[in-house]
């Protein structure tokens, strides 16, 4: 098996408009397609992730459980993605009204990085390409 990229992550949120809205219209994510699944009373939210093939699976389900926040739980720790300039990201991201945390430096990369949430408190990375 040689795997190659990533193609999607899947996310459950508890409250479908909220979280399209802060995908799309904040963090600019094209819709692909939207769909709504009767027999589940879900939609599902296909969004591309900045020129690439790569995508979010939006899902809204009656009453999800709660996501068990605590960053060293087992499961998926957070999403992270890449951009050319951390501090016009953060700039972006800050006058949305989007909580971020203070720019680090990986010690081993010496990439900046930083994390913000999605609504449901999904922990979410932002980490400057190098090129």
């Amino acid at each position: 098996m040689n795997l190659e990229r990533i193609h999607h992550v899947a996310v459950i949120c508890s409250n479908y408009e909220r979280s399209k809205h802060f995908y799309v219209e904040l963090l600019g994510m094209k819709v692909v397609h939207e769909s709504y699944r009767a027999e589940r009373d879900s939609y599902k939210l296909d969004l591309q992730v900045g020129e690439t093939e790569q995508q979010i699976e939006l899902f809204s389900f009656p009453n999800p459980p709660e996501r068990v926040n605590r960053p060293e739980a087992r499961g998926l720790r957070h999403l992270a993605f890449t951009v050319a300039d951390m501090e016009q990201s953060v700039r972006e991201l800050l006058d949305k009204g989007i909580n971020v945390e203070p720019v680090r430096i990986d010690p081993i990369t010496g990439q900046k990085y930083t994390f913000f949430a999605d609504p449901d408190g999904l922990p979410l990375e932002l980490v400057e390409h190098v090129r």
